[in-house]
Formats: structure tokens, sequence, C-alpha cells
């Protein structure tokens, strides 16, 4: 675990100086793979170097938005908390003007697509980096808004399957109720990421690893003895979505 820390570490600090950056912004939801991404980045840079950026809107999880504040104090970075509320009932969106209902792939995406402009709003007027907070779960499956919680700079977690994030963060300390609380991209009332792919992460990431090593499905449910229905939709979702793990085809 120390050599992959010091790994990821390593990653960013030279992406940083690559850039010549000030150093980097990240997007805060209050979530493990935010929590940890922060980590990590004041590990590499020191805690003046990271800036925190909390994007709440008034249906957000009030639990979400103090579990932020709290890596971002526990760590000593500077913090901006930015409301999306009043972007969102500019745009009209569904739930947030009364003659429209909410919509949950529309309005859900919008609500990504706007934290990514504010996050590269600051990335600009203080010269520094996204940092992304996407992992290698999400990364296969898609789970995640194009042009918006995709988009970033760096992907400093974006080597490490869930179940790795959750490690990794035990060992550097992320407080133990932000580990242990359903992980939610935080986009509708009662959202969670494991309900809406239909799977626990740990049964995603050991398919995952199966069908990095080459395995077709069959293989797959013979190995791990997980219904055939389950794999299936895990490699469809893969195939389906890996337009956004490519840049726009051209002619």
């Amino acid at each position: 675990m120390k050599d992959e820390v010091d790994r990821i570490v390593k990653f960013i600090r030279d992406k940083v100086e690559e850039a010549k950056a000030n150093g980097v912004v990240i997007g805060l939801s209050g979530g493990i793979d935010s929590s940890l991404t922060a980590y990590l980045c004041v590990k590499a840079l020191g805690k003046e170097r990271v800036l925190g950026i909390i994007m709440p809107e008034k249906y957000s999880n009030r639990r979400d938005v103090e579990h932020a504040k709290m890596v971002a104090e526990s760590l000593g970075i500077r913090y901006i908390i930015s409301d999306i509320t009043d972007i969102l009932k500019a745009f009209g969106a569904g739930g947030y003007v009364p003659t429209r209902e909410f919509d949950k792939i529309a309005d859900g995406n919008l609500k990504a697509r706007i934290r990514m402009c504010i996050l590269y709003y600051f990335a600009n007027k203080y010269n520094l980096l996204v940092a992304g907070t996407a992992n290698k779960s999400e990364t296969y499956v898609g789970y995640g808004t194009k042009h918006g919680d995709i988009a970033c700079d760096i992907k400093p977690i974006g080597n490490l399957f869930k179940t790795e994030v959750r490690e990794m963060a035990r060992y550097l300390g992320v407080p133990k109720e932000i580990i242990e609380k359903p992980p939610s991209a935080g986009l509708w009332e009662g959202q969670t990421d494991e309900d809406e792919l239909g799977v626990k992460y740990e049964i995603l990431d050991r398919i995952l690893k199966c069908y990095e090593e080459g395995m077709n499905a069959n293989e797959v449910v013979e190995k791990l003895g997980v219904e055939k229905e389950v794999v299936d939709k895990i490699f469809n979702l893969i195939k389906k979505n890996e337009h956004k793990r490519t840049l726009p085809p051209t002619p």
C-alpha cells in the first residue's frame, strides 16, 4: 500500500510540475473518492496548493456537505462553498422551476456539468489543474457524466478499483463515517451508486478484474459463481460506455 500511495503521490507532483501549475482544485462531495483524492493531493503538494470546492444545491444531503467540510478542515486546505441551486433555476431544470418535473438523466447530468464548469473556473483563475475523482470501477462501466465529473486534467485514483479505494482510504486515515456510508453521486435524493448499477462494488470489481484478464462472460460466471444476467449487464455497460473513455470520433 505504501508503494502504491508513493506512486500516486509522485504522479500528482510530476503532472503539476509539468503543467507549471500552482496546484490542484478538487470538487469535494463528502464521499470517499473525493476525500481520498484530497488526502493524496495534500500528501503530494502540501495543503497550501490544494483548493477544495463544495457544490451543494437545495436537495443535497446536508450530511455530505458536512463531511466535505470536515475533510477540508481536517487537511487544513482552503475551501469554497459554491451553491448551484440558482444556476439550475437559470437553466429551467426540473424540480427547480414549477413547470418542469425532475428528469434523472437530463437534470442529473446537468448538475455534474455545472460543477465541472465551476471547477474549471477556479482552475483558470488560480492556475490549477482539476484533479478528477473517478475510480477505475466507475470508468470501466461508464458511471459518470460525459463532460461532467469525467472531465478533469488528472485522475489520481483512476487506477484503483472501488474496493482498493476503500483500502487506501483506511490506510491514509480518511474518516470512518465517510468510508462506510453508501457511495452516492448526489444527483437526486436517496440516490446510491450500487442501486443504480444493480450490483455491489465487491462483486463488480471481481467481474472487472476477470474482464481485464481477458475472460469472456461465461468464464467469469464459472469462476465467480455470479449470475449470468449480472455478468452480461456489466460486460454490456463496458461496451456501451466506451465512448466515455475515448476522444470524440472524427472522420
